[in-house]
């Protein structure tokens, strides 16, 4: 099964999102690893509550096990479903190829 498969499997069980992307950006970073950098918008009513710091914990514990092993790299965007409306998308991320 692909990480990006893996990533998406663990965050819908463990947080029910409303809104999941699991954006695989590798490509955007030096190195032979094809599915090592990932972008997470992650909406949920899991999130009501908590503090930024929090939020990413949860979704670090979920991915402990890839986190340790094969997974180099995680940019986390968590919203409730009130902040995501107001937001209106996440943040691009920055290439680190020049």
């Amino acid at each position: 099964m692909s990480m990006q498969k893996i990533i998406e499997q663990q965050i819908t069980q463990g947080l029910a999102p409303s809104h999941l992307e699991v954006i695989n950006e590798s490509h955007m970073h030096r190195g032979p690893a094809e599915e090592s950098h990932f972008k997470l918008i992650v909406v949920s009513d899991h999130f009501e509550g908590q503090r930024l710091l929090a939020r990413h914990r949860q979704v670090n514990a979920l991915l402990a096990e890839q986190l340790a092993t094969s997974l180099h790299a995680l940019a986390l965007h968590t919203y409730t479903p009130s902040e995501w409306a107001e937001q209106g998308g996440a943040p691009r991320t920055p290439s680190c190829v020049s």
